[in-house]
């Protein structure tokens, strides 16, 4: 073989390679406008659960997780808003609100219609702490960390605009509402994913010989194991959670590939049954409205709020 001939079937490989190089590239940017899309495509998941006691009114919970919200997120401020218009019973915020330091005000008045309906609600990470730009692959090692020195966010002004208007701040505290005429028993921790849960059991009165007649809710951000075998050893009739994102970038068909922290990846989001110690209790993991500013995209995963009714047993 001369070396013209060899000359020329190394160009062909070159070509072949930057076809492939090309095309792999034209594939990635394909799939981040796709994700940048599919970031703002709101949907609603409705569930049911027959768990309240005989001869109850359904009673409806609106569940939001993972907002992570950033100033002039008009499509999902809208959004937001034009939840109210389910008037829910109920609604449960579990953490992650905010993605910018200057979120609040804006956060604040998209949620304000939501705001009149009773709620309770627990932090997460990215309500203490900006998010950081982070390398995706990272995930796939394993749970997130907070960076050394993070920046803070103003969640106590948060926190003190969601209890100014009535939502229950339930931060490895309890506490007992009366809603439609039922008394529902709330136990909230801090966030486990920095580890900061407490467990401050349940409210007085709660195990009593008329038990039946409360309705036991957990309230927690992040679904690692460890707690929800708490809540499910300590009798919880319902535990609802967040942080996962639902997997965030899916494999369509498959599912998620990371939760971001110790729950199975099929878990990532959804209505399912966890088990502990011979006791079971539902768990709601919301697959979450946002994204990190630092990865704006959700690929096969788009952000959710649940609505879950409460029923009677047939």
């Amino acid at each position: 073989m001369n070396i013209d001939t060899l000359a020329s079937r190394a160009r062909a490989i070159g070509r072949g390679f930057a076809v492939t190089a090309g095309a792999g590239a034209a594939a990635g940017m394909a799939a981040f406008g796709y994700g940048l899309w599919e970031k703002n495509q709101f949907v609603l998941r409705e569930e049911t659960l027959a768990i309240l006691p005989p001869g109850r009114e359904p009673f409806r919970i609106l569940h939001l997780s993972d907002i992570h919200f950033v100033p002039r997120q008009d499509k999902k401020a809208d959004w937001l808003g034009s939840l109210a218009d389910l008037r829910p019973d109920l609604v449960v915020n579990t953490g992650d609100n905010l993605s910018h330091v200057k979120a609040v005000d804006p956060l604040l008045a998209a949620l304000k219609p939501l705001l009149q309906f009773p709620g309770v609600f627990v932090p997460g990470s990215n309500d203490y702490f900006a998010p950081s730009p982070k390398n995706p692959a990272a995930y796939l090692l394993g749970p997130s960390k907070v960076k050394p020195k993070p920046i803070a966010l103003d969640w106590p002004r948060l926190r003190s605009g969601f209890g100014m208007s009535g939502w229950v701040d339930l931060t490895n505290r309890n506490q007992s509402l009366v809603l439609k005429g039922m008394r529902f028993d709330f136990s909230g921790v801090d966030d486990p994913h920095l580890k900061r849960e407490r467990y401050a059991g349940w409210p007085r009165g709660t195990v009593s010989q008329d038990a039946n007649d409360h309705l036991r809710v957990a309230v927690i951000h992040a679904p690692y194991q460890r707690v929800l075998d708490h809540f499910t050893e300590s009798g919880a009739d319902l535990l609802l959670a967040g942080h996962t994102h639902g997997g965030q970038l899916c494999i369509p068909g498959y599912g998620a590939i990371v939760s971001n922290c110790d729950l199975p990846t099929w878990r990532a989001k959804g209505l399912n049954d966890w088990s502990s110690n011979g006791s079971t209790t539902p768990v709601n993991v919301s697959g979450g409205i946002g994204t990190s500013r630092f990865a704006p995209v959700r690929i096969a995963c788009k952000p959710e709020a649940v609505l879950l009714t409460l029923t009677s047993p047939n």
